[in-house]
C-alpha cells in the first residue's frame, strides 16, 4: 500500500535551519508531483512548496528564498530544507504527493519555532 513519512520535524529557535524527510513506499515515485504543505490548529492546510518531475519548483510567497524542496527519485525521497525559521513557520508539515486523481498525504511532523 502507498505510504508517506515523514520525519524530521524539531524544536528550532527563530533563524535556525532544519531539514523535513520524506520516504515514500509503494509507488512509481518518479512519476509523482511532489508538494509540501503545513498547518496550524483552527487553520486550513497551506500548501509551501513542489518539485515537478522535471524537478522545477515553486514555493509560496513567505517561504521563497528560505526553503528548498527536492527530491531524490533513486532513494524515493523528497525533502524540504527551511532556513531562517520564524515564529510564523510553526506548524504540522505534511509531504504530499500527486500522480493525476491520485493523492497520498504522510502523517505530518511538528516544526515548532519558539526561543
Amino acid at each position: 500500500q502507498a505510504r508517506l513519512v515523514e520525519s524530521g520535524g524539531d524544536v528550532v529557535q527563530p533563524g535556525g535551519s532544519l531539514k523535513l524527510s520524506c520516504a515514500a513506499s509503494d509507488i512509481t515515485f518518479g512519476l509523482y508531483t511532489l508538494a509540501w504543505y503545513r498547518q496550524v490548529p483552527g487553520k486550513q492546510r497551506e500548501w509551501v512548496a513542489t518539485v515537478e518531475l522535471n524537478e522545477s519548483t515553486n514555493y509560496t510567497e513567505s517561504v521563497k528564498g528560505r526553503f528548498t524542496i527536492s527530491r531524490d527519485n533513486s532513494k524515493d525521497m523528497f525533502y524540504l530544507e527551511m532556513k531562517n525559521l520564524k515564529f510564523d513557520d510553526t506548524a504540522v508539515y505534511y509531504c504530499n504527493a500527486q500522480l493525476g486523481t491520485m493523492i497520498r498525504w504522510g502523517q505530518g511532523t511538528q516544526v515548532t519555532v519558539s526561543s
